[in-house]
C-alpha cells in the first residue's frame, strides 16, 4: 500500500525527535497544532504512524538485528553464524546468559509499546474529527485498523514475556508511565477484544492500499490467540480450541501458492497466500526509503553476506527425515527453496546458486548449509547493500496447520490430516502423510511446522505451546536453559527504571 503501510517519514521524524521516553511519544497533533486531527488525511497520517512500527522495520539495520536475534536465536532449528559471535548481546540470547539489560529484547519491547502508543492515539483522536470532515465508514475502518495493530503489538509482547502491561490510553505525561504489570489472562482478554473489533475490517483493498490489515488477518490472529490459550488455560481448552477453529474458518479468500520460494524473494508480493505482510519497496522517489539490509544479515559469507544465522543440524535432519520421496524423486521441495546444501540438486552444472554450483561456492567449507529464504533472486540484487523483499507475517499455510492442530486436539483427526496433506502437496511436492492416529498427526504437524517456517520465527512459540521447550533445548545442547527462567524474557531494565509500579 502506497499511502499507509509504507512509512510516513515526516510524521516519524517529528515524533521520534522529541521523544523523552519510549512510551512518551510526540504525536502528529504536536507536529502542527492542537487541532491536527481535522479530516480524513489526518486520520491516514495517524494510522500510517501506527503501521510504521511493525517489526522494527523503520530501522534499516535494526530490522534484522533486533527482530531475528530476539525471535530466532533461541530456536533449536538455527545456529549463530561466525560473525554473530562478535556481538555478545546477540550471543547471550542463544546461550540464555542474558540479563534484563539486554539491548536487543529491550528494543523489541520498546518498539512494540511505541506501536501500542500510536494505536492508542489514533483510537482517542480519530473519534474527535468533526462529522462531515471524514466519511463515517472510513473513520470506522481506521479505528478498527488501530484495534488490530494494538492487538498485534500486544500479541508480539505476550508471546515473548509472561506478563505485560496493558496500555489502553495514549500517554501524555510521566505519571501515565507508572502502571503495573497485568495478569496474563487480562492481557489475553484485551487482545481478544481488539481482534474481535478488527474482524469488521474489509476483506480486501484496492491496489493503492495493499498491505492494510483485513478481516482475514484479524481472524487468523484471533485463531492463533485462542489456540495458544487452549494450552495455557487447561480448564477451558475445549472451548478455546472450538473458538480457534471457528476463527480459522473465517479466514476466507486465500489459497496456497505452489511456487513456495517466490513468497520470500520479492517475486510474488502480497500473493494469494499472504494474509498479513510487511511491505518494502526499492522506490526512493522524493526521498522515500522503504528498504532494509536483511538479505546481508541472513546470507552466509560464501554468498557475500555477513554470516549471522545458519540452519542447525536439527533443521537439516528434520528436512531429510522422510527421505527423497517427493513426487520428483527429491527431498521435500521446501528444503531446496529454503536452504543451500551439498546435494546433486545444487551441483548439476546449472548454477542454481547465483550462477554457481554448491561445490564451487562452498569448496572451502564443504558440508555447510546456508539459508536462502529472504534472499533476492539475482546476484546483482544480492550484491546491493539494500533489498526490499516483503516479509509475510501470516500465511494461509500457517492457518491451515494451526487449524489442523486444533482439530486434532478436538479428536477430528481425519479433518486435520486433510489440511496437512494440502500443505505437503502444494508446498513440499510430497505424498500424503503416513499414519492416522492422533499422535501420528501431532508428530506430523511438528514436522510440517519446522520445514514450513524456517526464519519466520514460529518455532519457539510452538515448542512452548506444546510443553516441549525443555527437551528441545537439551537436544540442541543449550545447557544454560532453565524452563522457569527462560521460557519468557525478563521485563527489560529500561521499563523498570521508567515505571515506578514495576520491579
Amino acid at each position: 500500500m502506497k499511502k499507509i503501510i509504507y512509512i510516513c517519514a515526516f510524521i516519524l521524524t517529528g515524533a521520534l525527535a522529541s521523544c523523552n521516553d519510549f512510551l512518551e511519544q510526540s504525536s502528529p497533533d504536536k507536529l502542527t497544532s492542537d487541532s491536527f486531527w481535522r479530516n480524513k488525511e489526518d486520520a491516514e497520517a495517524g494510522i500510517s504512524a501506527v503501521y510504521s512500527q511493525l517489526e522494527y522495520a523503520i530501522d534499516t539495520y535494526g530490522f534484522a538485528e533486533v527482530k531475528w536475534p530476539v525471535e530466532a536465536y533461541r530456536e533449536d532449528i538455527v545456529k549463530l553464524g561466525s560473525d554473530a559471535m562478535n556481538y555478545p548481546n546477540w550471543v547471550e540470547l542463544s546461550t540464555f546468559t542474558y540479563t534484563n539489560g539486554n539491548s536487543q529484547f529491550s528494543s523489541y519491547w520498546s518498539n512494540n509499546y511505541r506501536g501500542v502508543s500510536y494505536a492508542n492515539q489514533v483510537l482517542e483522536k480519530v473519534v474527535t474529527i468533526p462529522e462531515g470532515n471524514i466519511d463515517e465508514n472510513y473513520r470506522k475502518q481506521v479505528l478498527n485498523e488501530a484495534h488490530f495493530l494494538r492487538a498485534y503489538y500486544n500479541l508480539k509482547l505476550i508471546l515473548n514475556w509472561e506478563q505485560i502491561i496493558i496500555r489502553d490510553k495514549y500517554i501524555t505525561s510521566q505519571a501515565d508511565m507508572n502502571k503495573a504489570i497485568s495478569p496474563r489472562i487480562d492481557s489475553w482478554n484485551f487482545i481478544v477484544e481488539d481482534l474481535k473489533k478488527a474482524t469488521e475490517l474489509p476483506d480486501k483493498y484496492d491496489a493503492d492500499n495493499v498491505g492494510r490489515a483485513t478481516r482475514g488477518a484479524a481472524y487468523a490472529y484471533l485463531g492463533l490467540t485462542y489456540l495458544t490459550r487452549a494450552y495455557e488455560e487447561a480448564d477451558q481448552k475445549q472451548d478455546y480450541l472450538n473458538k480457534a477453529v471457528e476463527a480459522f474458518n473465517n479466514v476466507k479468500g486465500y489459497e496456497l501458492v505452489a511456487d513456495f520460494q517466490s513468497m520470500f524473494k520479492g517475486e510474488k508480493k502480497n500473493c494469494p497466500e499472504s494474509i498479513f505482510e510487511l511491505q518494502f519497496s526499492m522506490n526512493d522517489a522524493s526521498g522515500a526509503f522503504y528498504k532494509n539490509a536483511l538479505h546481508n544479515w541472513i546470507a552466509c559469507s560464501e554468498l557475500g553476506g555477513w554470516d549471522e544465522i545458519i540452519p542447525s543440524d536439527i533443521l537439516m535432519t528434520t528436512f531429510k527425515s522422510e527421505g527423497k520421496i517427493a513426487k520428483d524423486g527429491l527431498y521435500d521441495k521446501r528444503l531446496y527453496h529454503s536452504i543451500y546444501f551439498d546435494d546433486e540438486y545444487f551441483n548439476d552444472g546449472s548454477g542454481k546458486i547465483y550462477g554457481y554450483d554448491y561445490q564451487e561456492l562452498f569448496k572451502e567449507n564443504r558440508g555447510k548449509s546456508a539459508f536462502h529464504k529472504f534472499l533476492p533472486p539475482t546476484l546483482e540484487q544480492m550484491e546491493d547493500w539494500a533489498s526490499a523483499i516483503n516479509i509475510p507475517l501470516m500465511r494461509y499455510a500457517n492457518v491451515l496447520l494451526m487449524k489442523a492442530e486444533a482439530l486434532n486436539e478436538l479428536g477430528k483427526t481425519a479433518e486435520a490430516i486433510s489440511l496437512i496433506n494440502q500443505v505437503r502437496d502444494v508446498h513440499g511436492n510430497m505424498p500424503a502423510m503416513k499414519g492416522s492416529s492422533k499422535e501420528d498427526v501431532k508428530k506430523q504437524i511438528e514436522h510440517e511446522r519446522i520445514v514450513e517456517f524456517p526464519l519466520e520465527n514460529w518455532r519457539w512459540y510452538d515448542l512452548r505451546r506444546w510443553g516441549k521447550l525443555e527437551q528441545a533445548m537439551k537436544d540442541a545442547g543449550r545447557t544454560s536453559f532453565e524452563l522457569s527462567k527462560h521460557a519468557f524474557y525478563p521485563i527489560p531494565l529500561s521499563e523498570i527504571n521508567a515505571n515506578d509500579l514495576v520491579n
